[in-house]
């Protein structure tokens, strides 16, 4: 932004009345809050992505997903999205056995248990979906809030110099300097809210497809759970 630029927009900020600078206050406010969702959600992602990852490939090279430790998923395997899972799942599953032998001897023993793994990854997906989707909510806010906000502030101060003139006579003099302030508000707005949507729909199509990778490995590990306990006759 060039010197002239800059004393330009300075000069349609005085010349905009008391609202529409709190106004532009506080779209700049929104604009901080914004970048800062913005880039704070991304590397969420990212290091998300790479706890996934990296768990992955080490649980794809143990033989048997049900004789490891379920408590030392937090420390020893990381504390990623799929250990969760796993934990839960691994959890759910070994906690049938100290339940009583005198249940509902119709339903097969394996059955039971790999609904306990089920339910327990359905609500594990649903507490790290939650995870995944945090403050998309308030990015979403500011997106379809800000244009509103600067269209209130050109709306109001439109008002206003049209007002003022009704006093005295109506010339371009006059009333310029009170529109171009009023115009900095939509302006200021869409600055905002032009950034955010392209942040918006960036982060919430990688937030989907993280959702849908983390329900295809819930989907996975209750396969290959069902799959030792088979093999290993439990």
């Amino acid at each position: 932004m060039t010197t002239f630029d800059t004393v330009a927009i300075l000069t349609y900020f005085g010349q905009s009345n008391f609202a529409g600078k709190i106004i532009i206050l506080v779209l700049m406010g929104f604009s901080l809050l914004a970048w800062t969702v913005m880039i704070g959600k991304f590397l969420d992602l990212k290091k998300l992505r790479t706890a996934n990852a990296s768990f992955e490939r080490t649980a794809s090279q143990v033989p048997l997903l049900l004789q490891i430790d379920a408590s030392s998923f937090g420390k020893q395997w990381g504390e990623g999205p799929f250990s969760f899972l796993v934990s839960e799942a691994i959890t759910a599953f070994h906690r049938y056995q100290a339940e009583p032998e005198q249940q509902n001897r119709t339903i097969d023993a394996l059955q039971l248990r790999m609904g306990h793994v089920e339910n327990a990854l359905q609500r594990a997906v649903a507490e790290q979906t939650m995870k995944y989707e945090t403050k998309m909510v308030l990015l979403g806010s500011i997106v379809t809030g800000a244009p509103f906000l600067g269209l209130l502030g050109t709306v109001w101060g439109v008002m206003d110099a049209f007002g003022s003139i009704s006093q005295s006579s109506a010339t371009l003099q006059t009333l310029a300097p009170g529109v171009s302030g009023a115009l900095l508000t939509t302006v200021a707005g869409l600055l905002v809210a032009i950034p955010s949507v392209f942040g918006y729909n960036f982060l919430l199509t990688s937030t989907k497809l993280a959702i849908t990778e983390l329900e295809n490995f819930a989907s996975t590990v209750a396969d290959r759970i069902e799959l030792e306990a088979h093999q290993i006759d439990i």
